[in-house]
């Protein structure tokens, strides 16, 4: 009898690791979006002015994130990772208005840009990935 191969189901490794994974990396980018633009603003690339200019972008993150119920987001573009990205631009920007910090037109569609790419392009590269690790066959021994 002919052995076909077998694709398995995701790992609960996969499934509990994830959203910490996804998590983890979505605060790197925003970390990495404070960073570039104080680089390019030349505001100094300390660690400490670095983490005061992705603070407010990062509160809107988290409080997004727990709202979209992340075990269930960290993976998707659509509905989810859309609202995540949308509430930490608009959060972020208010945020840093409140904090008495400017948001002029052109940072704002910067802002939305840089972190629709970041946050929207790491869920499309996970679902990629996830997508092939569950398409890819796997022989049994």
């Amino acid at each position: 009898m002919p052995s076909y191969p077998t694709v398995p189901a995701p790992s609960p490794t996969v499934r509990t690791a994830g959203p910490w994974i996804g998590g983890g990396l979505d605060v790197l980018l925003i970390i990495l979006f404070a960073a570039l633009g104080r680089r390019t603003h030349e505001s100094g690339m300390d660690l400490g002015g670095i983490l005061l200019t992705a603070l407010p972008f990062l509160a809107a993150w988290a409080v997004a994130t727990a709202l979209a119920r992340p075990g269930r987001t960290w993976a998707r573009i659509w509905p989810a990772g859309v609202v995540v990205w949308l509430v930490t631009v608009v959060g972020g920007l208010l945020l840093r208005v409140a904090l008495g910090d400017t948001a002029a037109p052109s940072f704002q569609l910067v802002t939305a840009g840089v972190l629709g790419l970041f946050l929207l392009g790491r869920r499309a590269v996970t679902a990629g990935v996830l997508r092939w690790r569950r398409r890819r066959p796997r022989l049994r021994s």
